[in-house]
């Protein structure tokens, strides 16, 4: 397995602040189960609510020295597949993916962790590919990066994006350029309490062209070692939160709520995802 103590990939620069707003929040009602074969293989099955549409799905996983197999089957008969190796050369995995039957949807990548910098590129397997650079440079503490898609049918940058991030020992602040520099997106994670897990978060987002705002602020918190409790608002008067309990062990259930408070006559959305293992 990679590992090497790295500044993270373009990805990650914000992700502290976004898992705590967003992850794990359910509207609908989710159903996850996985099995292990007695040679290793996982077989996790999934179905989804949503409304009055039900989506499932059969994936399984195969690991195998330093290869892994990913392959997922949805009701529509889509075969996603994805084979990730580890570490073919120092500080370097690679990642090749197909979804069947669609013959454009290959795609190749390079991902490389430097104690200074990481690095992702990817490439379409088609005559003409869409071509994804990301790249981050910098500290432990202070770090630069950016985003950048080509397409080389029409010849022009269909994606460029930049991001900052600093950290320090119990706060991550980022500042992200995105949609062509349309967007702004700044996000602040604070952790108050390590042994409770307590840790609180914002991101603000601002459109230059519609100059339209958007804040969310939440929290997270431990009750016990087996159950969290997470909340969040933003500026349209949406309020959300979440308990989640670990009831046997990787065993989890989530029950969330999201109410309208400008709205107090609509139904809250309650949503309800049970995730079993073994």
């Amino acid at each position: 397995m990679v590992y090497v103590k790295s500044t993270g990939l373009y990805s990650d620069i914000g992700k502290k602040a976004r898992d705590l707003l967003y992850k794990d929040y359910q509207g609908d009602h989710k159903f996850t189960l996985t099995t292990y074969t007695s040679n290793g293989v996982s077989i996790t099955s999934t179905g989804l609510k949503k409304g009055d549409l039900l989506f499932a799905d059969i994936s399984t996983q195969l690991k195998h020295k330093n290869i892994t197999t990913d392959v997922k089957i949805d009701v529509n008969s889509k075969v996603q597949t994805t084979f990730t190796i580890d570490e073919p050369a120092p500080g370097v995995k690679a990642i090749i993916s197909f979804n069947a039957p669609d013959p454009k949807s290959g795609k190749v990548e390079l991902q490389y962790f430097h104690e200074h910098a990481g690095i992702s590129t990817s490439l379409g397997l088609t005559a003409k590919p869409v071509i994804n650079f990301s790249g981050v440079a910098g500290t432990q503490n202070i770090s630069f990066g950016t985003d950048v898609s080509f397409d080389t049918a029409s010849g022009n940058f269909t994606k460029y994006n930049a991001g900052f991030s600093f950290t320090n020992a119990d706060l991550i602040a980022s500042l992200i350029l995105n949609d062509k520099g349309e967007t702004l997106t700044t996000s602040y994670f604070h952790t108050v309490s390590p042994l409770s897990n307590t840790a609180v978060g914002a991101e603000f987002t601002h459109n230059f062209s519609t100059k339209e705002n958007t804040l969310n602020i939440g929290t997270q918190h431990l009750l016990d070692p087996l159950t969290a409790v997470k909340a969040r608002v933003n500026n349209y008067g949406k309020a959300s939160a979440l308990i989640q309990h670990e009831f046997r062990p990787k065993s989890l259930i989530t029950v969330s709520g999201e109410v309208d408070t400008r709205a107090i006559e609509k139904s809250a959305k309650i949503g309800l995802a049970l995730a079993l293992k073994p």
